[in-house]
């Protein structure tokens, strides 16, 4: 059995100083396994901004997989963007942009689906999608396989239309070959759980999609802060949003999903 608290959209330069101290207790109250962090540790990736989120995190004292946003990459700084754009999310988050965790039970890998040549779209390369293959492809079936990426894969079911990552459908075609089952998102500031196939009809396995909500940032989008805690006990998983609500962060109703013959059904 593992545990992923899957936390997004921080927003250090933005953040709410008394939901980042709650987060912070929650996080280490409940001791996950891992923290998966799906992009936008910063506002405007100013260094002050990215040694806070570093400070965050260190703090936690857990083990940590984060993935870079749109908004770690520099926007008014026009040099640093086109020469160095992860220069300092490399200095102080994680020096790589596709990190990979992997134990008895789980492997998780990250990608960085930021790109300084848009401003808030994101896309895999297909060096990318190579290595979704090259690190799960290797992995023991019995192993839950987890990708992290701040871009989605989903719109949301209900609001303004956003731009999904782009290769998006190759990269699901990589998920599906290598038997990936849940695929960990930011970006949108709204939180959501849905299937692949949902809104991919070229995919025929289910892989699983949870959306995590801005976790500490006052950039709110109709709905509380939160974040996803996911609990992975196969054939069973399942996923409780934890809002926030002016004292604490709560847990909400878990949905839970059964995996039968590699088909996630929803438990009522």
């Amino acid at each position: 059995m593992r545990t992923i608290a899957h936390i997004s959209d921080l927003h250090f330069g933005r953040a709410d100083p008394a939901i980042v101290a709650a987060l912070a207790h929650d996080l280490k109250e409940s001791a996950p396994d891992l923290v998966a962090v799906s992009g936008d540790l910063t506002q405007r990736a100013r260094r002050r901004e990215f040694a806070a989120a570093r400070d965050f995190l260190q703090g936690l004292g857990l083990p940590v997989l984060a993935v870079p946003g749109n908004h770690d990459i520099p926007l008014f700084d026009v040099a640093r963007r086109l020469l160095q754009p992860l220069d300092r999310y490399h200095r102080y988050i994680h020096a790589e942009d596709n990190p990979f965790y992997v134990d008895d039970e789980m492997a998780v890998l990250g990608l960085n689906t930021a790109r300084r040549t848009t401003f808030g779209d994101g896309r895999l390369s297909l060096s990318q999608i190579a290595v979704v293959r090259e690190r799960f492809e290797r992995l023991p079936p019995a192993l839950a396989k987890i990708l992290v990426t701040h871009h989605p894969f989903l719109p949301a079911p209900a609001g303004p239309r956003q731009a999904l990552v782009g290769r998006g459908l190759l990269g699901l075609q990589a998920c599906e070959v290598c038997g990936v089952d849940v695929l960990l998102t930011g970006h949108l500031h709204r939180g959501f759980t849905g299937d692949v196939r949902s809104h991919h009809v070229a995919i025929k396995r289910s892989i699983l999609v949870f959306q995590a909500g801005t976790a500490v940032s006052t950039r709110l989008r109709g709905e509380a802060n939160s974040y996803n805690l996911i609990l992975l006990d196969p054939p069973r998983l399942s996923c409780t949003v934890h809002a926030w609500d002016r004292h604490g962060f709560r847990p909400l109703a878990p949905t839970r999903f059964l995996n039968t013959g590699g088909e996630w059904q929803r438990q009522e």
